[in-house]
């Protein structure tokens, strides 16, 4: 993956982390004391020596993901719908625009999409669990349509 012509590795994801515990330091005071619980896969940078130290350093706990499975990411069941709805048919002159944009759509978001993104998560992961852990994406075809 690349984002502004840097490829994530290891040390840029960790970056990454220090930015979000900052946020969640400064956004939601004493989160940090309960502890954190992060899903995500095992990609490269998730999975490096580098990265699993800095978890285990801050006490992160990680919600095991099992490989291929869009079905368990929120952002892909439960955001990238809407959004490409939201999305559908707009034109932008500039890369700014854009992100003027998308910002202006997650502002308006009710707080309740993303507490039904997450809740739904738990049901999928149950899911997962029942079929041991196979791609079960399929048996969520008609869920993502109706969103």
């Amino acid at each position: 993956m690349d984002v502004e012509g840097q490829c994530i590795n290891a040390a840029r994801y960790c970056s990454t982390l220090d930015r979000v515990k900052e946020a969640i330091r400064r956004k939601r005071p004493g989160l940090l004391r309960w502890g954190v619980v992060l899903q995500h896969d095992n990609a490269t940078p998730h999975s490096a020596n580098l990265t699993q130290q800095w978890l285990q350093r801050y006490g992160w706990e990680i919600l095991p993901h099992p490989a291929h499975s869009p079905d368990l990411a929120p952002s892909d069941f439960h955001l990238f719908g809407p959004l490409k709805r939201h999305l559908g048919g707009m034109a932008f002159e500039t890369e700014d625009d854009l992100i003027s944009e998308l910002r202006n759509w997650f502002d308006n978001l009710d707080v309740d999409f993303f507490r039904v993104g997450i809740n739904s998560l738990l049901s999928r992961w149950q899911k997962c669990i029942d079929l041991h852990e196979d791609y079960v994406e399929k048996q969520w075809k008609s869920e993502l349509q109706s969103v």
